[in-house]
């Protein structure tokens, strides 16, 4: 289970305590030095205190013009170009890979008009469809969970359970132990599909996640902590739909719950009250500094089904033109323009070689474009091979360069 670690003040700069005050001598006949000294150790705090403040506070004062500089004014910002540069590359995953294109794809079933059924009745109905993913890599072995979506031995889990590994292996309730093989995964949306050969199988029911409502009842079941607790069952309800969450570049819609949901719980299953999974568990919140509980997240199958049958088809999800670079927005300032920073280029894309960090985009395919939004609907437009005509400002210097979209795929690893 991914950690979603929430700063609300974003890493400001601190002051650190100096040693702790002695405590006062008690007064005497005699001492007169001691209180002499004493005063002029108090004198010389004092004034150490008040440098360590201006030259913190001069500090600070430079950190913010830089960021007024390039646009950035506020703390949570500042806070997101600090996890954008903490997050690691993504590793390269080398799991032996599956056929694709079998005409596969996943049914969502309706809910009928039957009373709920019970906590017990839905584990029943589901704790055989519900499997252990076991992933190799360099660093060793991970567990996760994943669940069945046909009785041939297609499922469902995280691709950051299986990123990296060049081996995986899914663990059945009755002890078996199988090879997977890697149909496809989808890191913007942190899916991916495996296919095992295990005979008959049993296989979820699938429910339409649009028909939740805030304060639906759910339960999640999955492998918290590893293969020891496998098959545990939590439950909650449905604290909020289509929440925005920013996940390692990519902002991801999701459900939110209360459903307690653990380390190894990726991939799992979150299940109305009807015994129908409606989506895939894949994050909690975390905070580095005070206890979070009850706030996990799940995929809603209104994007499960889209994505998992692209990667059935494909292997890939296909039909997202990107231009291959991060921006934000900055403001003008001095002779800099306002527009869109570029933040990095990736490496592969046509805008490598044509565009640096540090240029600002102002104008694409003639539109004006002073927001991340706007490039983006003018990127919208268009599809992979439609060229990008874009206008930028590069040190008092102004550019022109056509770039050519690209399916984002192609530029994942």
């Amino acid at each position: 289970m991914r950690g979603y670690y929430y700063d609300q003040d974003g890493p400001r700069p601190t002051l650190r305590p100096g040693p702790p005050a002695r405590p006062q001598a008690r007064p005497g006949r005699r001492g007169g030095g001691r209180a002499v000294v004493l005063f002029l150790c108090t004198l010389l705090l004092l004034v150490g205190t008040a440098v360590l403040l201006r030259m913190w506070d001069a500090a600070r004062m430079r950190e913010e013009l830089r960021f007024q500089q390039g646009g950035r004014q506020t703390w949570e910002e500042q806070k997101d170009d600090w996890a954008e540069e903490q997050t690691p590359p993504a590793e390269v995953t080398t799991v032996e890979r599956a056929p694709t294109g079998d005409g596969t794809t996943l049914s969502i079933v309706p809910a009928g008009g039957e009373a709920p059924h019970s906590f017990q009745q839905i584990y029943q109905e589901n704790i055989s469809s519900i499997v252990s993913i076991r992933g190799t890599s360099q660093e060793g072995l991970f567990f996760g969970t994943g669940v069945l979506m046909t009785d041939d031995g297609y499922l469902i889990t995280n691709a950051h359970v299986i990123e990296g590994c060049s081996r995986v292996e899914a663990v059945l309730q009755d002890e078996r132990v199988y090879p997977a093989l890697l149909v496809g995964y989808d890191v913007q949306t942190d899916l991916a599909v495996l296919k095992i050969d295990a005979g008959v199988l049993t296989p979820a029911e699938f429910g339409d996640s649009a028909a939740l409502q805030v304060g639906d009842t759910v339960l999640a079941i999955g492998n918290p902590l590893g293969e020891e607790l496998r098959g545990t069952m939590t439950d909650g309800i449905i604290s909020a739909i289509n929440r925005d969450v920013y996940v390692d570049g990519y902002t991801m819609v999701l459900l939110q719950t209360t459903a307690a949901l653990n380390s190894g719980n990726s991939g799992g299953a979150l299940i109305n009250q009807y015994g129908q999974v409606v989506g895939i568990t894949n994050l909690k919140m975390e905070s580095y500094d005070s206890t979070v509980e009850g706030l996990g997240f799940a995929i809603p199958t209104a994007t499960v089904k889209s994505v998992v049958d692209e990667l059935i088809a494909h292997g890939v999800v296909t039909g997202r033109p990107t231009i291959g670079i991060t921006v934000r927005a900055v403001s003008a300032y001095g002779s800099m323009p306002a527009g869109v920073r570029v933040e990095s280029v990736q490496t592969g894309s046509d805008a490598e070689g044509k565009l640096e960090v540090g240029d600002i985009i102002t104008l694409a395919n003639g539109t004006p474009v002073t927001t991340t939004d706007e490039l983006l609907a003018v990127k919208e437009q268009l599809s992979a091979g439609d060229v990008l005509a874009l206008r930028f400002w590069r040190e008092g210097l102004w550019l022109e360069a056509d770039v050519a979209l690209v399916e984002q795929y192609t530029l994942e690893g």
